[in-house]
């Protein structure tokens, strides 16, 4: 049966599918017609000339599409010809003109209108060196005619070409009254036909089979043995280009190998019989292979050859576009041009420009398919140096006297003004401004098209800097009078004596006494430190590390220890003086700062470094253990100028105590003593003195 050309295109793939193809036994053409159709082939060729356009005196019938078959025209079994059947669609055009348009009478124009129609069609066949033309009287009867209808189909037996010949096929009507149809195809080889036994051109060809091995392709060509062919293998960059490789005569059959690397799609192979007028058979096998096209991309290179011009090497002709594009010196994407620039195909091999392109260092050419940006260069990169923070305006054409003007940044074309948030849009009125007055750079223009600008940066970024600069500066001012307030706060701080409150645990009103004492103390100024501030250091490190740490800073900066004693505070040390202990629990703290403190008393180091107070009403001073008296002892609030006034004593500055401010410490001071001593308090302040019974709390 014959065999469509869409079918056999499917067939001959990298892996071709052996087809068997329709045998005609007549040596001579033959013309047949679709049903209710009548043909008659002309005997012998004619001259192949189409005449020029006329207009059709009524319904006319044209030939509206070409279709071929492949077929085998066998004089004798094993001597066939590999030939092409055309099928040609035939329909009425044009209409039947008006009594009055036409000069007829009604009876003449209804008997031409009940005869039936002929046409004379034209077959057109060229196939180097064959070029052939045969004429076909189709007839159709009057009952199928119907303008602007198809009336059916004829079908010529056949024209002979050679295997993997190019054939061009035309066909038209004598007189023409429409534009000739025209049909181009390639021809298979013996590779895809059932013809090895039927075509002798065939009996002697190499077969090529193509496999894959690992990281290698294997070429196994079918070829008998003590078979002389040569092999040839080589690029094809375009159509009417080879570039060979490797040429070789082998003797079948044999297997080549190729590294998967080295493939291309326009990697093809030649084989041939090494006899006289042997028919040479072309395998391009790596056309489509996707593996091909990488290896392509991963070869190619973009060369800048001067400035402005740019040249693609590759072995192959590549499927892609080349875009003039703009490159940020934030090494964001370059930004395609495209429009206004019109983007070319890629040529390979060639010097290449874009011409009426002003040159400037970002503008940069690639090459991308549809998948992705492939290749880069930047065109005056070398000659104009680095990149410049230049804006990029495209002005477009939008009608015959009206342009817009955008800015190019990496989110888009901004329009110029607009109430964007980017840059360009921010500095809109100014790019404008710059743009009509001619302070930006012209790169290229198109008078349909629309031009492209590069408008300096540079004053915007000096202004900016400027600004910068001012905030700086204020900044550096705040900072300098900053750091003088901190510089005089900390010489005050350094003239404040430092003190070291050490007391008893008596209870919470008694430590709400205790902390009145060191807030009165740190008002006139006094550096003061007590445990009651600082629980979480005293936790971590132990009671005893804190008390000799902080003891003996207090020492090394010239400071005073203050020891606040109470009747409990008395009856512990008595204790300790005694036994060496305190009771436990509460009072850990206490023997904790004893330990510290006591060697300095019973070794006569304590004299101008410590001092005693107790609060009036408490304790009596008779009470105090006589280790202790050897420094000054005090009664507060009642002896508060005179324990001011022991405590100044080795400060190099005064402590500048007013009277106002020494009234004042003194009421806070007997506020907090008769809050501690009153009813609401008493189980915190009188637990374990002997001060009568505490009173109970409402």
């Amino acid at each position: 049966m014959p065999v469509s050309w869409f079918l056999l295109s499917l067939a001959l793939g990298r892996n071709p599918v052996v087809v068997s193809l329709e045998r005609l036994m007549e040596p001579q053409d033959t013309a047949r017609c679709s049903l209710g159709l009548s043909c008659h082939l002309w005997d012998g060729d004619m001259l192949c000339l189409p005449g020029s356009l006329q207009s059709a005196p009524g319904p006319v019938l044209v030939p509206t599409h070409l279709q071929t078959e492949l077929v085998l025209r066998c004089p004798q079994k094993t001597d066939c010809a590999l030939c092409v059947r055309v099928v040609v669609h035939l329909a009425v055009h044009g209409h039947w003109a008006e009594p009055e348009e036409a000069g007829k009478s009604d009876s003449e124009l209804q008997e031409s209108r009940n005869a039936s129609l002929q046409a004379q069609v034209v077959l057109s066949f060229q196939a180097y060196p064959i070029a052939r033309c045969a004429l076909l009287e189709v007839q159709v009867p009057a009952d199928l005619v119907q303008p602007g209808q198809s009336v059916g189909s004829a079908v010529f037996d056949c024209f002979e070409a050679s295997l993997g010949a190019e054939v061009q096929i035309w066909s038209y009507t004598k007189p023409r009254y429409q534009k000739e149809l025209n049909l181009t195809q390639q021809l298979p080889d013996c590779r895809g036909l059932e013809v090895r036994d039927s075509i002798q051109s065939c009996w002697v060809l190499p077969w090529l089979n193509v496999s894959t091995d690992g990281d290698n392709v294997l070429l196994t060509l079918d070829v008998s043995e003590e078979q002389d062919f040569s092999f040839l293998l080589y690029l094809r960059p375009v159509p009417d280009a080879l570039k060979s490789l490797w040429y070789k005569n082998l003797t079948g059959p044999q297997n080549i190998t190729l590294n998967h690397t080295d493939l291309v799609p326009c990697l093809c192979i030649q084989v041939w019989s090494l006899d006289p007028d042997s028919e040479r058979v072309e395998f391009c096998p790596f056309r489509e292979d996707p593996g091909a096209h990488r290896n392509l991309w991963h070869i190619a290179r973009l060369r800048v050859l001067s400035p402005g011009v740019w040249q693609l090497d590759a072995p192959c002709c590549l499927p892609g576009k080349v875009t003039l594009c703009w490159q940020a010196p934030d090494q964001s994407p370059c930004q395609p041009l495209v429009p206004p620039v019109p983007q070319k195909n890629a040529t390979v091999n060639e010097p290449q420009d874009f011409q009426l392109v002003t040159g400037h260092p970002n503008l940069c050419v690639q090459v991308s398919t549809w998948e992705k940006v492939q290749l880069q260069a930047c065109l005056w990169a070398d000659s104009l140096g680095p990149f410049k923070d230049d804006m990029l305006l495209v002005e477009m054409k939008t009608g015959l006297n009206n342009t817009s003007v955008c800015a190019l940044e990496p989110s888009g074309c901004t329009p110029l003004p607009s109430m964007a948030s980017t840059r360009a849009a921010r500095l809109g009125e100014e790019l404008l401004q710059d743009f009509r007055s001619h302070q930006c750079m012209q790169l290229w223009n198109d008078d349909n098209l629309g031009s492209l600008w590069a408008c300096p940066m540079d004053k915007y970024i000096h202004r900016r800097w400027v600004l910068v600069w001012l905030a700086c500066l204020l900044l550096a001012a705040a900072l300098f009078f900053f750091l003088l307030l901190k510089k005089d706060r900390r010489k005050a701080a350094r003239g404040a004596r430092t003190a070291l409150l050490l007391h008893s645990a008596d209870g919470a009103g008694y430590e709400r006494l205790v902390g009145a004492l060191a807030s009165a103390l740190s008002q006139m100024p006094l550096r003061v430190a007590v445990d009651l501030w600082s629980r979480r250091e005293l936790s971590a490190h132990g009671a005893l590390a804190w008390f000799h740490h902080q003891r003996r800073r207090i020492l090394q900066e010239d400071g005073v220890v203050i020891i606040l004693f109470s009747p409990a505070a008395v009856a512990q040390c008595q204790q300790w003086l005694q036994l060496q202990t305190v009771e436990p629990g509460r009072h850990d703290a206490l023997a904790a700062w004893l330990s510290c403190v006591l060697p300095d008393f019973l070794q006569g180091r304590a004299t101008g470094r410590y001092v005693g107070v107790y609060f009036d009403g408490l304790l009596h001073p008779d009470s105090v253990p006589s280790p202790f008296r050897v420094a000054p002892l005090f009664s507060l609030p009642s002896q508060l100028p005179a324990f001011l006034d022991a405590l100044q004593g080795g400060c190099s500055t005064s402590l500048g105590r007013p009277a106002d401010r020494v009234e004042r410490v003194a009421q806070a001071l007997q506020s907090a003593l008769d809050s501690c001593t009153s009813s609401s308090d008493a189980p915190g302040c009188c637990e374990e003195w002997d001060l009568g019974p505490c009173p109970t709390l409402e």
